[in-house]
């Protein structure tokens, strides 16, 4: 039986939001949107990769935990969608969007393993991020409640399902040199496209070149809690033959945010289509 839960998050975006909507501030406002953007391809990109795994290489407690994964991701994709159809009529236009499905293309062509394996290195980052969202509220702090709450849940799901694809890689039979090897070509690729789709935002915000904005960029970043710090220790433990998903053990985090936000989602009893 699978130990990750389904669930339909009761947020509704079809009023819109505002377009600073990150406490008014462009830099961080514009940073999420532009992961956000990315979101539907990639969590399509991880279902198709897990879906391509011979069957018979997993337990059935881990072929379990891989369906509810699907799940998860397509009820992620489905909320990204909607708010991505927001950020366009906002203007914001996904400008980095044809040379990530060229990408995809490729790595659709590749063997099941590499493929599993840059899956493994994208759901590393996502989690990284999962957590700090979860961990320093300041990230999110003056965010309007819907997109809180939205940000919120997607963290709590990924932390969850942070194994998942790990587990699979390795009763796929993969090793610690491929994946490893993917880790360092994904991280490239990931930052250097978050960082073209955000300068893009700001752009269009019409704040890429005020300097407030890469104050609250390099605060963001590199502050007491910013991401480079957040993120340094996690980067170098991918790296070691040792490494697992839950030898840090954030569970804690899942279960407050749950705890705290039960009238907010209710589990599926099955999941959405993928």
């Amino acid at each position: 039986m699978s130990s990750l839960t389904v669930r339909k998050l009761d947020v509704d975006l079809s009023g819109g939001f505002g377009r600073r909507w990150l406490g008014g501030d462009a830099y961080r406002t514009q940073f999420f949107n532009a992961l956000s953007m990315t979101f539907p391809i990639g969590e399509q990109m991880f279902i198709d990769s897990l879906r391509a795994l011979p069957q018979e290489r997993l337990d059935p407690v881990l072929r379990a935990e891989v369906k509810d994964f699907i799940g998860q991701e397509a009820t992620h994709r489905h909320m990204h969608v909607q708010y991505n159809a927001e950020l366009e009529r906002q203007g914001l236009r996904f400008a980095i969007e044809g040379r990530i499905v060229r990408r995809v293309r490729r790595i659709a062509a590749l063997g099941v393993r590499d493929r599993v394996a840059i899956t493994c290195a994208l759901e590393h980052y996502t989690a990284m991020l999962a957590d700090g969202v979860l961990r320093h509220p300041e990230w999110l702090e003056g965010a309007e409640p819907a997109l809180r709450r939205l940000w919120e849940w997607h963290a709590v799901e990924e932390l969850e399902h942070k194994a998942v694809a790990f587990d699979a890689y390795r009763a796929a039979g993969g090793g610690h040199l491929r994946r490893v090897l993917w880790f360092l070509h994904a991280s490239l690729v990931f930052w250097f496209d978050i960082f073209l789709q955000t300068a893009h935002n700001l752009r269009r915000d019409g704040a890429l070149w005020r300097p407030g904005t890469w104050a609250s960029a390099a605060r963001m970043w590199f502050g007491r809690r910013g991401l480079a710090w957040h993120m340094a220790g996690p980067v170098l433990q991918y790296c070691s033959p040792r490494f697992h998903p839950w030898r840090h053990d954030n569970r804690g985090l899942v279960r407050m945010w749950l705890d705290r936000n039960s009238a907010a989602w209710e589990a599926l009893r099955s999941s959405p289509p993928a």
